[in-house]
This record gives structure tokens, C-alpha cells and sequence, in this order.
């Protein structure tokens, strides 16, 4: 990524470019990268390639002004942080079902970014509602963000006995909480982008993927809350699990209207769940 492409996505998320790689030049930019570019599956309904590679993830988040799911959202962020002077590896995840079993393998891209100052972090702008800010990736305790109480804890069985691999050089693998339940699991190993395209195309196209299965485009909002639209449905979520305000958009125009108001997301027709 070139200086003129990091000036653009600075651009896009509102943001001043740092000026070192610190903790709190990276919660800062965590922060406005979940305002501004939503988590959002419609590429998968709209019948667009997803391509897991830099320029073709910047086109698209950057020049395009779209949002995207977890490969696309974390590998472009985990760019940005690397030429912007940060340490970043990106590590494979396992997501957590309703029913406490793990996802399939490279459910999920997360990032672990070294500072200059503070250490490793867990940088995550791909997961929807998770934490607002990086969490300290060492710490082992409760650690409380405006999106829940999270803890990072050594890996043990899933609902279905699976327990966590081990890698003698690096360690166990870590689950990640959310509010005292399990949300995915890490893996220690560095990956590389290229090592996510399988899983990309699973969830584009198995039916399995609740990905294939439905729509979402979301974000924080400046207050703390969500916005989150849903094929037809529009949700307002308070900050801290408030109020919560929810309706059907009648018309395709109010729609359209919604992607672009609410997310920036201009579209010339309303994405529809393709079939399966």
C-alpha cells in the first residue's frame, strides 16, 4: 500500500495518519473503522467475485465506499496497519454455533497487531457486534469495552469435545468471550490472506453459511449503538444494549435510500437472498 492509498483510506474512515504505530493510535483507528465501514455480506447476493487480494480489497472498501465481511474487512485493515508501521499477523479463528460447537476451519480472519508501546493487540473490524476497541492480547481477565465484557482465555472442549491445538513454539489456542460466552477460537499460527480463500468461498456458497442464508450491512454508530439492515428490516440498537427500535422498509426506494443514508452504500438495485 502506497502513501497515496493510506491518505485514501485515512480519507475514508475520517482519520489523521498516526504519528507512531501506538495503542491508542490503533483503539482510534479500530474505532472509526467500525463507524464507517459496515460489516456487510451483500457482495455474496448481488453476484460479486470476492477477491481476497490488496488492491482488490481497497477498490472495493476504499474506492467503492463499500463494506464487506471478515476476510475482506480485516485483510484490508490488517494492510493499512503494516504500512502504517505496525507489527500485524493475521491469525486463522473458528467461530462458535448457537449450540457451542465450532464453526469449520478459517471460519474467520482476526488480527494480532504489536504496538510500539503497549504491547500485542487483538484488533477485530470483521465480526459485527464485537468490541469497539483492540483487546490486550495478553491479558487473561475480564476486560470491559463499550461493546461488552471480553476475556481472551486459554482454549478448552467445545459443546462437541473438540478441544484446542498446540503449537509448541507459540502455545494453545485462545478463546475469545464476549459477556462469559464463547464468540470464536484462535489460532497462534501467522497465515497469510491467500490462506482464507477456501473459507471465502464456503461461506459465499454452501448452504450451510448463514452468510448464503441472509442479508446484513452494519455498523456502529457515533453514539455507541448499532444500525443494522437486515434484507427488509431495519434495527437501531442504544449504546451499552439500550433501547432498541425495530421496522420494515416497505418499498425498494426506502431501501436503497437506508443502505445509503444509514451505511454510505450506494446500490442501483436491492440486494435479494439468491437461491440456494
Amino acid at each position: 500500500m502506497d502513501s497515496q492509498e493510506i491518505d485514501a483510506y485515512l480519507r475514508r474512515l475520517g482519520a489523521e495518519r498516526p504519528a507512531r504505530p501506538t495503542a491508542d493510535a490503533l483503539s482510534a483507528l479500530q474505532l472509526r473503522h467500525l463507524r464507517t465501514v459496515p460489516f456487510e455480506n451483500l457482495s455474496i447476493h448481488l453476484g460479486e467475485e470476492i477477491v481476497l487480494e490488496e488492491k482488490r480489497l481497497l477498490e472495493k472498501v476504499v474506492g467503492a465506499r463499500r463494506g464487506g465481511f471478515c476476510y475482506e474487512l480485516n485483510g484490508v485493515f490488517g494492510a493499512l496497519l503494516a504500512a502504517l508501521g505496525y507489527d500485524v499477523t493475521l491469525l486463522a479463528a473458528r467461530v462458535y454455533g448457537e449450540e457451542g460447537r465450532l464453526g469449520v476451519p478459517y471460519d474467520h480472519l482476526a488480527l494480532r497487531v504489536r504496538t510500539v508501546d503497549g504491547g500485542d493487540r487483538l484488533a477485530d473490524v470483521g465480526f459485527g457486534a464485537h468490541s469497539h476497541f483492540p483487546l490486550v492480547f495478553g491479558e487473561r481477565g475480564d476486560q470491559e469495552d463499550p461493546g461488552g465484557t471480553f476475556r481472551i482465555a486459554e482454549a478448552g472442549p467445545d459443546a462437541a469435545g473438540v478441544r484446542g491445538g498446540h503449537d509448541p513454539a507459540r502455545g494453545g489456542d485462545l478463546d475469545v468471550l464476549r459477556d462469559g460466552r464463547p464468540a470464536y477460537r484462535l489460532e497462534l499460527r501467522p497465515r497469510v490472506l491467500g490462506d482464507f480463500v477456501t473459507g471465502a468461498w464456503w461461506h459465499s456458497t454452501s448452504p450451510r453459511s448463514h452468510f448464503r442464508r441472509s442479508l446484513v450491512c452494519s455498523r456502529v454508530t457515533e453514539e455507541g449503538g448499532r444500525v443494522t439492515l437486515s434484507g427488509r428490516r431495519l434495527v437501531l440498537t442504544g449504546a451499552a444494549g439500550g433501547e432498541r427500535e425495530e421496522r420494515e422498509l416497505g418499498t425498494d426506494e426506502a431501501v436503497l435510500a437506508a443502505y445509503r443514508d444509514r451505511f454510505g452504500v450506494l446500490l442501483d438495485r436491492v440486494p435479494a437472498v439468491r437461491g440456494l
